[in-house]
C-alpha cells in the first residue's frame, strides 16, 4: 500500500511539475512565434499601403476591392523620371534650376548647352512597369495576388473599410482608409486561448486587436499601429 502511495505521490508531482512548467512556456512560446508571424504580416501591410497610395495617386481615391488593387499592380504603369547628372552649386548658385535646366537641355541649342555645364545633365520621362518601380522584382504578374491574403492563413483576405465622408476643421474632405488583420486569423491557430487573452487585453486598453495601417476615424497618415 505505501508503495502504491508513493508511486501516486510522484506521478501527482510529475503532473504538477509539467503544468507548471507548461503554465510558463505556453505565453513565452506563443510570443516568439506572434513575432516571427507578425514580422511578415506587417511587411504585407506595408506593401498593400504602398499599393493603394500609387492607386489613389493615379486614380484619386483608395479602392476597397483588393482584385481591383491587384489587376491595377498586373497591368499598370507608373512614369519615372531617369535622372542623369546633378547641377552643382555653381550652377545653383548662377540662377539655374532644374526646370531651366530641363528646358535648356530639351531645346537641343547645344551653344547655350554648353554655356551652361549640361552636357551631361538628362532628365527623360518614360511609362515603366508598375510591380517593378513600387516593388523593384519582389512580387511578379504570377505572385502579387497573394498580395491580398494575410499570412499564416488559408487565404483569408486583409480586411479594407473606406471612409470617403470625412471632412476635416477647415471644411477639406479627405478620404480614409483602414486596412487590417485580426488577432483571430492568423494567431489562433498557436494557441486559441492565448489568442483570446491578447485580444481581451487590446480591448481593455481600447486598441485594435490585431494589426493595421491608416484610419477610418481620423487622418492618421496611413501609420500602422506598430508604428
Amino acid at each position: 500500500m505505501k508503495t502504491t502511495i508513493k508511486i501516486l505521490l510522484l506521478v501527482a508531482i510529475a503532473a504538477l511539475g509539467y503544468f507548471v512548467i507548461m503554465s510558463v512556456m505556453t505565453p513565452i512560446q506563443f510570443e516568439t512565434e506572434r513575432a516571427k508571424r507578425e514580422k511578415v504580416v506587417i511587411e504585407r501591410l506595408i506593401d498593400l499601403r504602398t499599393a493603394q497610395i500609387e492607386y489613389r495617386d493615379q486614380k484619386g481615391r483608395y479602392t476597397a476591392g483588393l482584385d481591383t488593387l491587384i489587376n491595377f499592380l498586373q497591368t499598370g504603369k507608373k512614369r519615372m523620371v531617369l535622372k542623369e547628372g546633378m547641377l552643382t552649386d555653381a550652377q545653383l548658385q548662377a540662377g539655374l534650376t532644374e526646370a531651366k535646366a530641363v528646358r535648356i537641355v530639351r531645346s537641343g541649342n547645344q551653344k547655350e548647352i554648353i554655356a551652361n555645364g549640361l552636357q551631361n545633365f538628362r532628365r527623360d520621362t518614360t511609362m515603366t512597369n508598375l510591380l517593378n518601380a513600387l516593388y523593384d522584382g519582389k512580387y511578379t504578374v504570377e505572385n502579387v495576388a497573394e498580395l491580398q491574403y494575410i499570412p499564416f492563413t488559408e487565404q483569408a483576405p486583409f480586411e479594407v473599410e473606406l471612409n470617403n465622408s470625412y471632412v476635416n476643421s477647415t471644411g477639406i474632405n479627405i478620404p480614409l482608409i483602414e486596412i487590417r488583420a485580426p488577432y483571430m486569423v492568423y494567431l489562433s491557430d498557436i494557441n486559441r486561448q492565448e489568442t483570446l487573452n491578447l485580444i481581451d487585453l487590446q480591448e481593455k486598453l481600447e486598441k485594435y486587436a490585431g494589426l493595421k495601417v491608416g484610419s477610418v476615424i481620423e487622418p492618421n497618415n496611413f501609420a500602422g499601429n506598430w508604428e
